[in-house]
């Protein structure tokens, strides 16, 4: 880390893939990392809710949206964001959350697909969000996630694992 998912992602299939951070700094340890793993992206630094910035208007069949969180889901690991957060943190999140989940919705194909994700486990970041996105959108649909042991989306974090959230939708 950073840039895990996009090595993943590049690893287990041949896309064309554009990854995009807010954080310059941190997408310069992204390159650093795809360059050791032999992998190449494009990579832009640019708010991805601000298209303008960054899109070319061409549509995307797939997108992950790995959405800034409160972290909830990583306690055990950074027992610091315990005392990091403040109450407010959540809602401030969801409002971001709900910011770039509209925007890309934009930029989706019609018959594509958008995985939603967090390493939360608050529910307005996770359930109540997707539940609130699917209202706002009638071209949204809810698919089931395949493979993959959660309870509705939710990983809850134990000895072993983080926790954390997945949505999968698609653009009908």
């Amino acid at each position: 880390a950073p840039g895990g998912k996009t090595g993943h992602l590049l690893e287990a299939a041949a896309v064309e893939l554009l990854a995009l951070d807010s954080d310059g700094e941190r997408l310069n340890k992204v390159a650093g990392n795809l360059t050791r793993l032999g992998l190449t992206a494009e990579l832009k630094s640019a708010d991805a809710a601000v298209l303008d910035a960054w899109w070319d208007g061409r549509p995307f069949d797939r997108i992950l949206l790995d959405a800034p969180c409160t972290g909830s889901g990583v306690v055990r690991r950074h027992p610091d964001i315990k005392w990091s957060r403040r109450p407010t943190d959540i809602g401030q999140f969801a409002a971001q959350q709900s910011r770039l989940l509209n925007a890309l919705w934009l930029t989706l194909a019609h018959g594509g697909k958008l995985l939603y994700a967090t390493c939360a486990v608050f529910r307005e970041e996770n359930h109540e969000q997707i539940a609130a996105f699917l209202a706002r959108h009638r071209d949204a649909q809810s698919l089931p996630l395949v493979e993959l042991d959660t309870i509705d989306g939710q990983i809850i974090p134990d000895d072993f694992h983080d926790g954390f959230f997945y949505a999968l939708l698609a653009k009908i």
